[in-house]
């Protein structure tokens, strides 16, 4: 079975480390400068606690970290790739725009290890569950398709490095973008009084939204602090269309400030809409 490092032990990154794992792949990863929360999901995992120099020696290198982040891993990892005798596939599976890939590739690229564009889309794994979907893009997708084997939901994306990012963008732009708008307009709603009737409106004539609502605000509210940076690199993936970049420039502002403590009385506001309607 190949060696897997999958960085880092977050709440995706432990779940996938433990797929791996119960498929039989050895799966390590980096503790380093972690908090107890990311050492308890790595141990739970059966993920190990590994150096750079072991990492870098790995078959496929998994990079699953917040958007902002990414960058700056593949620097800090480049001198170990690059002084490594046999390199590991390096997939970055993160949320970023190709233009964040594109930099990255070209940052790996000059160690010397293969580069492939990942994408996750869905929630983390969970017993039982089939997702989520990983999809990989790139020149020469074949060495990963033993991840297929070791339980995860593997697909090749047509196209070029690039190719997973903007799908990547384009479904969490559609999905995380719904649910930054929702926010704003119910928040608008419940400043004005008129939260109640905006929910009563909604339960007649668009239940499925308010459903989706009620499961959609709660799972929003701990990630905010991520989806920030994510809906920038969506602002950036958009390129000359000025107006779809000031919306999602305003959908990181916006979920930016949910995810400070300013806007703990927001995201109260918004979790208590959203528990009043699953309970219609």
């Amino acid at each position: 079975m190949p060696t897997i490092a999958v960085i880092a032990p977050g709440a995706m990154g432990s779940a996938i480390g433990a797929r791996l794992v119960g498929h039989g792949a050895r799966v390590l990863t980096v503790l380093e400068g972690r908090g107890a929360a990311s050492r308890a999901r790595a141990a739970a995992a059966g993920m190990v606690d590994s150096g750079l120099d072991d990492l870098v020696a790995t078959d496929i290198l998994l990079s699953i970290v917040p958007p902002a982040d990414a960058e700056a891993l593949a620097r800090r990892l480049a001198p170990a790739l690059a002084a490594a005798p046999r390199k590991p596939v390096y997939v970055d599976a993160n949320a970023v725009s190709p233009g964040t890939i594109a930099r990255l590739a070209a940052i790996v690229a000059e160690t010397g290890a293969p580069f492939l564009d990942g994408a996750i889309l869905g929630l983390p794994p969970k017993p039982g569950s089939k997702g989520p979907r990983v999809y990989v893009s790139g020149d020469d997708t074949a060495p990963v398709m033993v991840l297929r084997d070791l339980g995860l939901d593997l697909r090749v994306c047509p196209g070029g490095v690039g190719a997973a990012s903007s799908l990547k963008m384009s479904y969490a732009g559609l999905n995380k973008g719904l649910t930054a708008l929702a926010a704003i307009m119910i928040l608008a709603a419940e400043h004005a009084g008129a939260g109640a009737a905006l929910q009563d409106e909604l339960a007649e004539n668009e239940p499925v939204l308010l459903a989706r609502l009620a499961k959609a605000l709660p799972d929003m509210a701990p990630k905010a602090y991520r989806w920030a940076p994510e809906m920038g690199e969506i602002a950036d993936f958009l390129g000359p269309d000025a107006a779809g970049r000031q919306v999602f420039s305003g959908y990181a502002e916006h979920y930016g400030r949910l995810a400070a403590e300013t806007g703990e009385p927001e995201i109260a506001a918004l979790i208590r809409f959203a528990a009043a309607a699953a309970e219609r």
